[in-house]
């Protein structure tokens, strides 16, 4: 992406012809009434779990995944106000949005898109792990995040009939190179459109920046100035969730990793070793 396409990205009108001709969906109600009230001084917990839980679909999954193995509660939660009292609200909110996404985007038969969500869902689960093992990575934000980093992806599978090509691509090109072509091809990358959609669900800035350059490694290594505020951490934090996939898959460095491994050891202060080590646990459950 060059500075012209770079800044654009930014300015409201270029987001709102993204989103119409690409599809985004608009933010759902339960999450915009979620987010309104989370931006109170003191937010209300029973309201957000009334919002949540006129949800069934949403409740069952926050439930589900507030008393899998991976928290280890003593007592399990029965009701979603219980959920909320025990994770906390911003965890919470964190959840409940990557949950929002899958109902977003449900595979309904179609391959690929149970394609994406499978990697993504494994690379999430992996992620629940490692944040406990780094310092300085939210937990709750980092699952998040690795559902979101390509959520440009099903809104562009939505679309795009022979969009296959491109998720094949990424397997093996960097996705750098991978964004370039998908600019040509469809005048928009995943990244571009992920930026999109963050932006349009209400996520802090910082998190969709790190949405739009989490292929370019360069840029955020040297501070460019368009890719402030990024979180910088999570950028890393997602190429290391993609090594440590390929790792587990049986594979050797993913596409990216050639270009992204110093970034990613100098920014979460990790060697080799315990990239290796992370590799070698197992993942949480996940759905």
């Amino acid at each position: 992406m060059d500075q012209h396409a770079a800044d654009s990205a930014f300015q409201e009108p270029d987001l709102d012809r993204i989103a119409r001709d690409v599809g985004i969906p608009p933010c759902p109600a339960i999450l915009g009434r979620f987010s309104a009230e989370m931006q109170q001084p003191e937010p209300d917990m029973r309201k957000l779990a009334e919002f949540i839980g006129a949800d069934i679909a949403l409740s069952a999954a926050l439930l589900k995944l507030v008393n899998s193995p991976f928290y280890g509660l003593r007592t399990k939660a029965t009701n979603v106000h219980q959920a909320l009292s025990i994770i906390g609200l911003r965890a919470g909110a964190n959840l409940v949005t990557g949950l929002i996404l899958r109902q977003a985007f449900p595979p309904g038969g179609n391959a690929l898109m149970q394609r994406f969500w499978d990697k993504a869902s494994g690379i999430a689960a992996a992620a629940l792990v490692a944040a406990r093992r780094i310092s300085g990575i939210d937990l709750d934000e980092a699952h998040t995040y690795a559902l979101f980093r390509d959520c440009g992806m099903p809104v562009m599978i939505s679309k795009f009939t022979d969009y296959a090509n491109v998720i094949d691509r990424l397997e093996h090109v960097p996705g750098a190179q991978v964004t370039a072509l998908e600019q040509m091809d469809y005048q928009y990358s995943h990244a571009r459109v992920g930026y999109a959609l963050a932006r349009g669900w209400l996520l802090p800035e910082p998190f969709c920046r790190a949405i739009l350059y989490h292929h370019d490694f360069e840029k955020v290594a040297t501070g460019r100035r368009e890719v402030e505020p990024a979180n910088r951490k999570l950028i890393a934090f997602g190429l290391l969730m993609e090594q440590l996939a390929t790792l587990r898959s049986g594979g050797g460095v993913c596409p990216d990793w050639e270009s992204g491994e110093q970034f990613v050891l100098e920014t979460l202060r990790i060697t080799p070793d315990d990239i290796i080590a992370l590799a070698q646990e197992p993942a949480a459950e996940e759905d």
